[in-house]
């Protein structure tokens, strides 16, 4: 037990130095190459940071341990977007921009909804994993083309001399690539120790993978998105949770149903999915400007901190009888 704990206090100050230096990374090349912040948050920041999910996920589906497959999924879902953009809107305010309000946010709903559809039965199958994929290649596809069709997003190498951190493409590039690695294995290495703590304690599969699973595997999202947002990269921060957020949702989902077909829980269905499309429908409505860019200010992250610890409480108290 005391491992565990000291490699839980050593990967959380390792992750908190990797993320400011991939957040840099992040920055720079997107400047250099052109591309828009929020297809960079959406793409390279949001994705690379899911790699922990997907490989806890997968490895929990080969194992045959479903409830913490999907805990982790779902559950890394409302960790994002209540507790990582809560904190990050505390720190500092963060900007809306009207494309996430038209086109990211309705997308990610309509993901969210096609996804319980799919499960709605108790059960994800082969075919459904599949399906997941497909939608997720799609979107991805659709997203890309129309990023480079845009001219404030076409490809095209600018000289980065107006960078602050004074960093070359080259080297941002390096903390980019070495960023990412040391996110996920410090993030491993958390949850290895989360996950010995819980079944110390006796806690079960489902409650596991919705709180300390999904808050481990998600640490990476919180520390780049706490990153960017001292440095007012807006975009990044959104980029990075709705990136995430569709990561997890179909593929990280949809490879572990793919790897072995599992049941679908009642209490996912009837807790965990609807305040996870709840919350995405609150940052709708919370980020939302009348004439001009909404933004979630400092009032409005404390509201969503408030809806995790509350949401984080009920499942504590509903795992307590289970336990004792």
């Amino acid at each position: 037990m005391l491992i565990a704990f000291i490699a839980v206090v050593l990967s959380l100050v390792l992750m908190v130095w990797s993320a400011d230096r991939f957040v840099d990374g992040a920055v720079v090349t997107a400047k250099y190459y052109g591309m828009a912040p929020l297809l960079v948050g959406m793409v390279v920041v949001g994705f690379g940071t899911s790699a922990p999910e997907m490989a806890v996920s997968v490895l929990a589906a080969m194992q045959g341990s479903p409830d913490i497959a999907l805990g982790n999924a779902y559950g890394s879902n409302i960790t994002n977007i209540a507790l990582i953009l809560g904190v990050s809107a505390l720190i500092y305010p963060i900007t809306v921009s009207r494309q996430v309000l038209r086109k990211e946010l309705p997308i990610l709903l309509a993901v969210t909804a096609f996804t319980f559809w799919l499960i709605q039965d108790g059960r994800l199958g082969r075919l459904e994993a599949v399906a997941l994929l497909l939608v997720f290649g799609l979107l991805m596809a659709w997203n890309v083309l129309i990023s480079l069709r845009s001219r404030s997003t076409v490809l095209r190498p600018t000289e980065p001399a107006s960078d602050p951190t004074g960093m070359t493409i080259r080297v941002a590039l390096g903390w980019l690539v070495a960023g990412l690695v040391l996110l996920v294995l410090s993030s491993q290495v958390l949850v290895w120790g989360a996950v010995k703590i819980a079944v110390g304690f006796g806690v079960s599969e489902l409650l596991i993978g919705l709180t300390i699973v999904a808050i481990g595997t998600s640490l990476p999202e919180l520390a780049s998105s706490i990153a960017a947002a001292r440095k007012k990269e807006h975009d990044i921060v959104l980029g990075n949770i709705l990136g995430s957020n569709l990561f997890n949702t179909l593929i990280v989902v949809g490879l572990a149903g793919t790897i072995r077909p599992m049941p679908v829980a009642a209490e996912v269905l009837s807790r965990d999915i609807p305040v996870m499309a709840g919350l995405t429908l609150a940052l709708l409505v919370l980020g939302f400007g009348l004439r001009k860019a909404g933004s979630l200010g400092r009032f409005k992250g404390l509201l969503l901190l408030i809806c995790y610890c509350g949401y984080t409480l009920y499942l504590i108290s509903t795992a307590i009888p289970a336990t004792a």
